[in-house]
């Protein structure tokens, strides 16, 4: 006889961290001691590392708030702390980056994946905009660059760096 229990708040508190989902799920097959199974699930939201002084990069932030109704994502800017140490963690020059991140757990995506990765986190409409994958990396990747090298000058740059509102603070490391 099979036996299944769910565990909630794994890590050991009862409620689970906001914007994530963790669980614990202890499965006993066949009453056996010897034939057991302990599956971890612990889904964080995967952040979004980008320049908030650009002017584009800001309004996809903003973009990214009001549509990520899951909240799959936390938005950290090149400019403050945690932003640049992740930057530089996954080898980009806060300085000057040329990308834009998405840290997902072990996973790391710049360029033309990240962005897809985004749109499709969002879910419908924004999801449809994953049929560019189809498209390869060596031809999607040129324009993103071109864009991301000239993004100041094409879009202009901010006196100050865009905060969030009150109420997607938490939601900005």
């Amino acid at each position: 006889m099979n036996e299944r229990r769910e565990l909630r708040g794994a890590s050991g508190s009862e409620t689970p961290h906001p914007g994530s989902i963790e669980r614990a799920v202890a499965v006993r097959l066949d009453n056996s001691p010897v034939i057991g199974l302990l599956l971890r699930v612990d889904r964080r939201p995967a952040i979004i590392l980008f320049d908030a002084m650009c002017v584009l990069c800001s309004a996809n932030a903003q973009f990214v708030l009001r549509h990520d109704r899951q909240r799959r994502f936390m938005l950290a800017s090149m400019q403050g702390e945690v932003g640049r140490a992740l930057f530089e963690r996954h080898g980009v020059d806060p300085a000057d980056p040329d990308t834009i991140l998405v840290v997902d757990g072990d996973r790391v995506l710049r360029d033309s994946d990240a962005v897809l990765a985004i749109y499709a986190g969002l879910g419908w409409p924004w999801r449809a905009a994953g049929l560019l994958r189809l498209v390869p990396k060596a031809l999607r990747d040129p324009p993103y660059r071109l864009v991301a090298r000239n993004r100041y000058r094409l879009f202009g740059r901010r006196q100050t760096c865009w905060l969030p509102s009150p109420a997607d603070r938490d939601r900005v490391l």
